[in-house]
């Protein structure tokens, strides 16, 4: 396959080919110099994505305290309770909104 001339730089052949393809790597792959831009998109969307969630969390964490026998909160076991079994009390307004769908990337 190669002349008997070109066998002694085989070795060097293959390391010239190994250095350039992880050069282009380190420049434009997945985690290169050139992407460096992609990944500060993708950590402040994950991190509004986080301040969401533990703002949620702390609110059913608040919403699972005044709903223990200590605090029981009377409003709150009656809005669960009419949001569970599905009655509302004939003076009421009830306005059903439809679910916002969460988004996971």
């Amino acid at each position: 396959m190669l002349p008997e001339r070109m066998k002694p730089y085989r070795l060097s052949l293959a390391l010239v080919l190994l250095v350039a393809y992880l050069g282009v790597q380190a420049l434009i792959g997945e985690r290169g110099l050139l992407s460096g831009s992609a990944r500060d998109d993708l950590l402040q969307q994950r991190e509004s994505q986080l301040a969401h969630l533990t703002e949620q969390r702390q609110d059913l964490e608040t919403r699972v305290r005044y709903l223990r026998t200590d605090s029981l909160s009377r409003d709150l076991l009656e809005e669960r309770a009419r949001a569970v079994l599905g009655f509302a009390d004939p003076r009421d307004y009830v306005v059903t909104v439809a679910p916002t769908p969460v988004s996971t990337t």
